[in-house]
């Protein structure tokens, strides 16, 4: 699963830093935005600590297991929550991606994280696809809406309505509650979690 130093050790520094910053995103006055942002902390570390290159760790054969337990468990809590939102749903798959990838790493340790393809073919394609085309949909989603003021040609940009710090409602929000860090941070996960993919 782990591909050659220098790219396995950038996974695991953006995998580390988006667990930290949801991590942050936990201390929201939101309880709904706590929460997710717990499991996408969870999410982040367990990709990080995955992503550790193999010739400078190797985990005993027990970890492997414990990652199927801890993300089955996630997975269970992100469906229940899903009767809420339907962005438990994207921590759903994730968790089971992570089962997944925990499943293949217990059945050959070895092949997996010399590259092998240990996976499933077609549940790997799958998950690529999923992972692939969130990597697209939230990438465009962060990209800024700009209006242009009186319609003219050479009239200035102005900011879409709720797409700013000072524009309506979104000034008295913290750093951690903005929306657009959020999406930005699972577009993080989401990459990471195709670089993971891809070898298997």
């Amino acid at each position: 699963m782990h591909g050659p130093a220098s790219p396995g050790w950038l996974l695991v520094a953006l995998c580390a830093a988006t667990g930290a910053y949801c991590l942050l995103r936990m201390r929201s006055s939101v309880e709904e935005q706590r929460r997710a942002a717990g499991g996408e902390a969870l999410m982040g570390f367990g990709m990080a600590a995955m992503a550790v290159p193999a010739a400078v760790f190797t985990p005993p054969a027990w970890v492997w297991p414990g990652y199927a337990v801890v993300f089955g468990a996630a997975g269970l809590r992100a469906l229940w929550a899903a009767r809420s939102g339907r962005h438990h749903l994207h921590h759903l798959v994730g968790a089971a991606a992570m089962v997944y990838m925990a499943v293949v790493m217990t059945g050959s340790p070895a092949h997996a994280h010399g590259h092998g393809t240990s996976g499933t073919p077609l549940l790997t394609g799958v998950l690529l696809l999923y992972f692939a085309g969130y990597v697209l949909l939230t990438g465009v989603r962060l990209i800024p809406v700009v209006t242009v003021a009186g319609g003219g040609p050479g009239a200035p940009p102005v900011p879409a309505p709720g797409g700013g710090a000072g524009s309506g409602g979104r000034a008295g929000a913290g750093w951690g509650d903005r929306p657009e860090l959020a999406r930005a941070c699972r577009l993080s996960m989401a990459i990471g979690m195709l670089a993971m993919l891809l070898p298997l």
